[in-house]
């Protein structure tokens, strides 16, 4: 028999002391880590004041028991204002914390736009072009061409490549397409050519 010790807990309680044994987890993901503090932040709200009568917890409270300050606290909790796709990219390491950050602050549409100009690229945004986009987007001057354009940009460490605006694209491509879909059938259309290619020259030189 494995001995067990049962308390009585509100649901508050509970998620607090669920969270809690997810956060001394080995390793977890930054989505999860993000997941997790947001749900303990507003179990304890819920759950009671840390101190005096009316006060709510703050980062700056839950920081002083957990192993991260209350900066990086408040930069995980912002990444559950991603959308999955660029939420999968912080996971996976392709976007860094502080770029992802950024891009927290922009609309839900918004963010649908970036992730299509960085699929269509073929790059990520580094953090000066996302501190960029999310001062446009404050000032409302952030659109899908901006956008396009920001992330067309040649970085130092970047590749040479050949790059289209999707819009220019899509009118040779069912309606719905995304750019990672036309990138890959343009690369299989191009594959093709290529094997076409092989096949003729092997059958001139017969």
């Amino acid at each position: 028999m494995i001995p067990a010790f049962i308390y009585s807990m509100d649901r508050s309680e509970a998620v607090v002391s669920m969270v809690d044994s997810n956060l001394h987890r080995e390793k977890l993901l930054p989505s999860e880590k993000a997941f997790a503090y947001k749900m303990k932040l507003e179990a304890l709200n819920h759950q009671g004041t840390p101190g005096q009568p009316g006060q709510k917890w703050t980062r700056d409270s839950l920081a002083e028991e957990a192993n991260d300050s209350s900066r990086q606290i408040h930069r995980y909790i912002r990444l559950t204002n991603l959308i999955p796709g660029i939420l999968q990219m912080v996971d996976s390491g392709e976007i860094a914390l502080t770029p992802a950050v950024e891009l927290s602050y922009l609309d839900k549409g918004t963010q649908e736009i970036v992730l299509d100009a960085m699929e269509q690229e073929d790059c990520t945004p580094s953090y000066s072009q996302t501190v960029r986009m999310k001062k446009l987007y404050n000032s409302y001057l952030l659109d899908e061409d901006t956008i396009y354009s920001i992330m067309a940009e040649e970085k130092a460490n970047q590749r040479e490549k050949i790059s289209f605006h999707v819009n220019d694209l899509r009118g040779f491509f069912p309606r719905g397409y995304t750019a990672s879909q036309m990138s890959r059938e343009i690369l299989q259309a191009l594959e093709e050519r290529r094997v076409r290619a092989i096949r003729e020259r092997d059958w001139d030189d017969r």
